[in-house]
Parts: structure tokens; C-alpha cells; sequence
């Protein structure tokens, strides 16, 4: 299914007014996609009521005060996924929180194909059945989110280091999510953790 049939609700989260017209324009100017565009300083100006089932896509600078995606998930309630918008330098461990990386000195092509795999992925997982992960897979899926090792989420279920990895590689296949950051939107999405009890 196409997404010239949706309107797309993106949340940007940035408070340079430069920068923030600078991905708008680039945004607006795409022809396959029907953007709407909500513009944000900081995670602060955002309240709950607004956003659960609105916005589709979060573009955010990872510099802002909590700006992590959990941190957005759990004051929002909002599972979606969230890019990161790039023009400092991040350690490595801030960006892999986010499902993917938008620089700023990127082309407006890498920009907006970036953008629409990503919503063209929540669409796609939202309109294709999936089949059910087993209740030993959602055990090792919820340790999975909480950033437990093979090891530890074998000792925690009593079970071999094999048996985790082959459901780690069975939950991947059945939910066509690799990321950490991926499966937690899954997780909370599909109400197998709660966001509110949930810690990072």
C-alpha cells in the first residue's frame, strides 16, 4: 500500500528555527509522501493528550535535555519510531538508541528515503498479520528490551545460552525487527511490557 495514501504526522524536535525550516522545506518538497509537520523546541512542549495516535515519525536532536526515544515513549505514550537529527558529534551508545540517523549534511534523497523506509515499515507492520511469538519468546523478548545479555536472560529462564539465541533469531524473523530500539516500540506497541513500569 502506497503512502500517497496516508498522511504522514511528523514530530520535530529541534530548536534551531534554521535547521527546523531547512528539514521542513526539504520534507514538504517531497512529492510521494503527504507530510504534516509539527515543530517542537523541546520535549518539554509536548504533552500526552496531544500525540498518542497522531504522530507516525519523531525527528529529534539527541543533544536536547532527556531527548532519548524511551524518555519521548514514556512521557507521550507514543511508540513510534525516532531519528536522530545530527550536526555534533554523539557517542555511539546516544545514536543507537534511535532507529536510524539523519545528518545534517545530508542530500535531500538520503533524507527523505531515510524518513520513508521507516514509516513505510510502521505501515507495513501495522497492515500484515504477524505470527504470534510463543510465551518463551515474549519472556525473552521482554528481558531482550531491558538490555539483559544471552547470559543473563539464560539465567534468569533457566535456560541454555543456545536456547535464548535460536529465540532471539526466531523473534527477528517474526517481527522483521533487529534493533533494540525496534523491538521496545514492538514490545510496547503489542502490550508486552508496559511503558509506564518499563525502565531503561
Amino acid at each position: 500500500m502506497g503512502l500517497d495514501k496516508y498522511r504522514i504526522n511528523i514530530a520535530i524536535i529541534e530548536p534551531s528555527a534554521i535547521v527546523y525550516e531547512g528539514l521542513s522545506n526539504i520534507l514538504l518538497q517531497e512529492g510521494e509522501a503527504n507530510y504534516s509537520l509539527f515543530h517542537y523546541e523541546s520535549l518539554d512542549e509536548i504533552s500526552s493528550e496531544e500525540l498518542p495516535g497522531k504522530i507516525d515519525l519523531v525527528i529529534a536532536n539527541p543533544s536536547l535535555n532527556g531527548m532519548k526515544p524511551f524518555e519521548f515513549q514514556r512521557k507521550t505514550g507514543a511508540a513510534v519510531p525516532c531519528v536522530a537529527l545530527v550536526y555534533l558529534f554523539f557517542e555511539r551508545e546516544v545514536i543507537d538508541l534511535f532507529d536510524a540517523v539523519i545528518q545534517i549534511t545530508d542530500s535531500p534523497e538520503v533524507i527523505t528515503a531515510t524518513i520513508h523506509n521507516l514509516v513505510s515499515l510502521k505501515y507495513l507492520c501495522k497492515s500484515e498479520p504477524q505470527e504470534q511469538l510463543t510465551p518463551r519468546e515474549t519472556d525473552v523478548l521482554k528481558h531482550l528490551v531491558k538490555g539483559f545479555s544471552n547470559k543473563e536472560i539464560a539465567d534468569q529462564l533457566n535456560i541454555s545460552i543456545h536456547t535464548v539465541i535460536s529465540h532471539r533469531k526466531n523473534i527477528v524473523q517474526k517481527t522483521g525487527i533487529k534493533s533494540q530500539s525496534g523491538l521496545t516500540i514492538y514490545a510496547i506497541s503489542n502490550r508486552i511490557i508496559n511503558i509506564d513500569d518499563f525502565q531503561e
